[in-house]
């Protein structure tokens, strides 16, 4: 079962914050007024630490709300890191690389609900985006191929955008693997094919207003709009724009050797 990390984060600020606020508004007077009445009694010490002492829940969600409240705005407004799953963003991102994305790229939007509070800037052609797809509640990651009103067309691994084939120019191959795979630079960004392999996920669309075309760089593994169709721009989550780790396994020993800007 996938957590909602998001909500649960939410919820654990509002829920820490809550009981904070009511410390200071009416718990805290009352320990002081018992403490007052003890003195006038002439209690021990002993009693007047048991009575000042704060409650287990009162004490640890003082301690916490202000972490998860910065957590909460670091990661719902400027950057949150992510994991890549798998190869579909091969040869650009491989599976087990650590990324950042940023959040305000595309707008400033509210955690969880995704609701763009502020405008900043839309994507653009070739920018690599996090988002949630319209058949799935998890996070993916692909390329920005299509924007709207685009006239996107994918017959025999060439890709077409407006009637123009995008230029493409082979960059390395490897004749060892059965089929062959080839490396290709297309708009300055790699994308990955195997010669031989039938062309998968062939047609034609059209990308509507407030929505946008994604491709994986791995054409011939990937699942994205060819598949599951356009992406709405309230599902956009963020910018990838660095590999910050690579860790593929929690048995290997992490690397930097992969850090890099995303382009």
């Amino acid at each position: 079962m996938d957590i909602d990390f998001p909500l649960v984060l939410v919820l654990a600020t509002f829920i820490t914050g809550l009981v904070a606020l009511a410390d200071k508004l009416y718990f805290a007077k009352k320990r002081e007024e018992l403490v007052a009445e003890l003195e006038s009694q002439g209690a021990s010490e002993e009693q007047h630490e048991q009575a000042i002492k704060e409650p287990w829940l009162i004490e640890n969600s003082k301690g916490f709300f202000p972490v998860l409240a910065l957590v909460l705005v670091l990661r719902s407004f400027l950057v949150e890191p992510f994991q890549i799953p798998s190869g579909s963003m091969e040869p650009t991102l491989i599976k087990g690389d650590f990324i950042l994305v940023n959040k305000f790229a595309y707008g400033f939007r509210l955690p969880v609900l995704g609701t763009k509070v502020i405008e900043v800037d839309d994507p653009q052609r070739g920018d690599v985006m996090v988002f949630i797809p319209p058949h799935d509640p998890r996070y993916f990651i692909k390329r920005v191929i299509g924007l709207p009103g685009d006239h996107i067309r994918y017959i025999n691994k060439k890709l077409y955008i407006n009637g123009e084939p995008v230029p493409t120019e082979l960059v390395s191959a490897s004749p060892q693997t059965t089929p062959r795979l080839k490396t290709f630079t297309e708009n300055d960004y790699p994308i990955q094919q195997y010669l031989g392999a039938p062309s998968r996920g062939d047609g034609e669309w059209v990308v509507p207003q407030g929505h946008y075309f994604m491709l994986g760089d791995n054409r011939d593994n990937s699942g994205d709009s060819r598949f599951w169709g356009f992406v709405p721009d309230e599902n956009i989550v963020g910018k990838a724009f660095a590999v910050w780790m690579h860790w593929e396994d929690w048995s290997d020993i992490p690397s930097f050797g992969r850090n890099k800007f995303i382009h």
